[in-house]
C-alpha cells in the first residue's frame, strides 16, 4: 500500500507512490481515448475534429478543477493543451481509418 505524500520519509516511498498514480492516470488516458474514438466515429465532417471553442471550454473547466484541488494551473493548462493536442491527432487518425 502506498503512503500518502504527507507521509514519506524516503524516496522509494515516494516514487512507489508516483509509480501508482501514474498506473491509475493511464488507465484514465486509456479510458478517455475511447471518447476521441467514439468522437471520431460520429462526427460526420473531418473538419469538426478541431473544435476551437469545445478546446477553450474544456481548459477552462480544467483550471477550474486545478484551482479546487490546489494544483499548479499553468500546469494543467499545459498539460491539457498537449493531451488536447495529442488527442485531436488521435482522432483525426481514426476518422480517416473510419472511412477508408
Amino acid at each position: 500500500m502506498i503512503k500518502a505524500a504527507k507521509d514519506c520519509t524516503t524516496m522509494q516511498e515516494v516514487r512507489a507512490g508516483v509509480d501508482e498514480l501514474d498506473s491509475q492516470l493511464v488507465a484514465l488516458l486509456a479510458t478517455r481515448q475511447t471518447y476521441m474514438s467514439a468522437a471520431a466515429r460520429i462526427k460526420v465532417n473531418r473538419d469538426q475534429v478541431y473544435d476551437k471553442a469545445r478546446i477553450e471550454d474544456v481548459v477552462s473547466k480544467v483550471k477550474a478543477r486545478a484551482h479546487e484541488q490546489n494544483l499548479c494551473t499553468t500546469i494543467a493548462e499545459n498539460v491539457w493543451r498537449e493531451l488536447i493536442k495529442q488527442s485531436i491527432a488521435f482522432e483525426l487518425k481514426q476518422w480517416d481509418h473510419i472511412r477508408k
